[in-house]
């Protein structure tokens, strides 16, 4: 029986698929999604200790007025805010690393590899969409604790100065338009 003739692909046992019907450049979209995942992750990790070594309690805003100074709770809600945010990356970090690591087991061409692992298209789906999430998440309490560190050095929102005003008004405009953007892309994908 020669090559032609046969009704499946050469080599098809190694393909590397996922599930049947996802072809080798499907999962590396995947990984390659999934590596953007971690990745902006990192950066907004980064940007989780930037905000926490910059805003410290008891510091004076720039406004120069004593009343338009932050107290201990915005502090306490910064610090809260920012290790949340960081729980949420890394939730999504992990997720996204271990789906990468479940596809590029599946892609490996040893046949005599021991370990393999078995991942279907609904578990990708979903965790990917767990990946999504998790960074959503993390964004929106990575804007909250940015606006405590607006307020911390530039002075209370209550206080209605400008310098605050604006600051946190482009940050949240920005950053929900962002996400916006980012969340619907993600349940397009998702559903089809």
């Amino acid at each position: 029986m020669d090559d032609q003739s046969s009704p499946y692909p050469k080599d098809s046992y190694h393909s590397g698929n996922i599930c049947p019907g996802v072809d080798s450049s499907t999962t590396s979209v995947h990984v390659t999604a999934l590596d953007g995942i971690v990745n902006v992750n990192s950066l907004f990790t980064v940007a989780v200790f930037v905000g926490l070594s910059l805003a410290t309690p008891n510091q004076r805003s720039l406004e120069n007025r004593v009343s338009c100074d932050a107290g201990n709770d915005v502090a306490k809600n910064l610090l809260v805010f920012e290790v949340v945010s960081f729980s949420f990356f890394l939730f999504s970090s992990l997720v996204a690393q271990g789906l990468k690591l479940a596809i590029n087991l599946l892609n490996s061409k040893d046949v005599d590899e021991v370990f393999r692992a078995h991942i279907n298209l609904k578990v990708l789906r979903f965790g990917m969409m767990g990946s999504a999430l998790g960074s959503v998440l993390g964004c929106v309490f990575l804007v909250l604790s940015m606006i405590d560190v607006i307020q911390i050095r530039l002075g209370l929102l209550s206080c209605g100065s400008n310098s605050t005003v604006h600051s946190v008004t482009v940050l949240v405009l920005l950053v929900s338009s962002a996400l916006l953007v980012y969340i619907s892309t993600v349940f397009y994908a998702f559903l089809h």
